[in-house]
């Protein structure tokens, strides 16, 4: 065993710190990989120097912001994707990039090995796997939270916190904060602790990405966002890289109060899971988007990719962004952007985003027909009377009561 090398995701925090430890343990080679997408940390150098006292072999750090919001968070806007009518699945999203980098540096170094910390009893093992095989179907996995050894000495987070204390490896977690947190450009999760009790109220000392509205401005804070073919370039004017405009708007969002969900949802391993998130840029674009969609896009074109909607985050959350569907229904997506191009404006306001504008060169609004003052010309309301009697005729046939 002593020459099998194992790629690690690895990001520093409690499971993947203990992880890196447990692996030496088994006489692993192990390459930590830490990928940066954002995530507001102490200093990435220090926790790649963290992995190596913890017993990794060397830990890699990739920067990723550019490519994680471009590829892969940008795309999820573009969809409207909205997982059981709330989260919008910045811990999906960031998955498959993860093990795509793995997977290339398991090329490179000659690692038989990749493994993740994702727990036994959650989504993630699914979203790093099923890309690990897509990726390369002869890579072998290591999933410690499924191997009986493993599971024997960590039997919950309360043991693994006492490991570390004990091996001196620094961890976030205490016996006092015992939540979980993945945090990315797109949004922080939190789960775990006391967050199990789906009745618990998150204590305000958890949020890291924005103040309660109850504290926020009593100012509205006005912002114009600008898109290009449904990709967000500019706020207030400003052209900005990907990640700079999401950082940029996740700091304003933040202030303002804006982004935070609370929600029960269905994971794909079958159980329901109670899971609090952040997602204050991310919650911004969604709504501008929609925003500036209502006035490019034809009505038909809106519905037909409105019903697609669930599929998309249904296998954005699953696992499947390399399958085959996603592909074609990126690439029809894709297609339906062209033209979604031009500016919206949105208040700001104590936890709410309120559109109060759009406009574009490619809009389909016309006021010369959509105004009750004028436009008879081009609409003629009596056109309506056999309109509706067409489509009444299967309602009468079926003469509805009325009790």
């Amino acid at each position: 065993m002593n020459n099998k090398k194992v790629v690690l995701a690895y990001s520093g925090g409690l499971d993947t710190s203990i992880i890196v430890h447990w692996l030496a343990k088994q006489g692993y080679k192990v390459i930590g990989l830490l990928i940066n997408l954002g995530q507001r940390v102490e200093d990435l150098d220090s926790i790649r120097e963290k992995g190596i006292n913890a017993g990794a072999e060397k830990v890699l750090l990739e920067d990723a912001r550019e490519e994680f919001v471009s590829d892969y968070v940008f795309p999820a806007i573009q969809a409207n994707a909205v997982y059981e009518g709330t989260y919008l699945l910045g811990t999906s999203i960031a998955r498959p990039l993860i093990a795509k980098k793995q997977i290339k540096i398991a090329e490179s170094e000659g690692a038989q090995y990749v493994s993740h910390g994702a727990t036994g009893k959650g989504n993630d093992q699914v979203r790093f796997e099923l890309s690990y095989y897509a990726l390369n179907p002869d890579i072998k996995v290591i999933a410690p939270w499924r191997d009986e050894k493993f599971l024997v000495e960590f039997p919950g987070r309360q043991e693994m916190i006492a490991y570390a204390k004990k091996n001196n490896i620094p961890v976030k977690a205490t016996k006092n904060k015992p939540w979980s947190s993945d945090e990315n450009l797109m949004h922080i999760s939190f789960e775990a602790g006391m967050l199990e009790d789906p009745w618990e109220k998150p204590l305000e000392e958890m949020f890291e990405y924005s103040v309660s509205p109850q504290k926020a401005p009593d100012k509205a804070s006005e912002i114009l966002i600008d898109f290009e073919n449904g990709i967000p370039i500019s706020v207030n004017s400003e052209k900005m890289s990907p990640a700079k405009l999401l950082a940029y708007l996740n700091k304003l969002g933040g202030e303002n109060g804006i982004g935070r969900v609370d929600m029960v949802e269905s994971r794909f391993v079958g159980m329901k899971s109670r899971g609090v998130y952040e997602t204050p840029g991310g919650t911004i674009l969604h709504a501008t988007h929609r925003a500036i969609e209502s006035i490019t896009i034809d009505r038909d074109v809106m519905n037909l990719k409105d019903s697609l909607m669930p599929r998309i985050a249904g296998l954005i959350y699953n696992g499947f962004w390399f399958s085959p569907e996603m592909k074609l229904l990126k690439n029809m997506i894709s297609e339906s952007q062209k033209g979604v191009t031009g500016e919206v404006r949105m208040e700001l306001y104590k936890g709410n985003c309120t559109i109060t504008g759009r406009k574009s060169l490619k809009s389909l609004y016309d006021k010369g027909i959509a105004s009750m003052d004028k436009g008879f010309e081009k609409y003629n309301p009596k056109d309506a009377e056999g309109f509706i009697n067409i489509n009444a005729l299967p309602l009468k046939s079926q003469k509805v009561k009325t009790d």
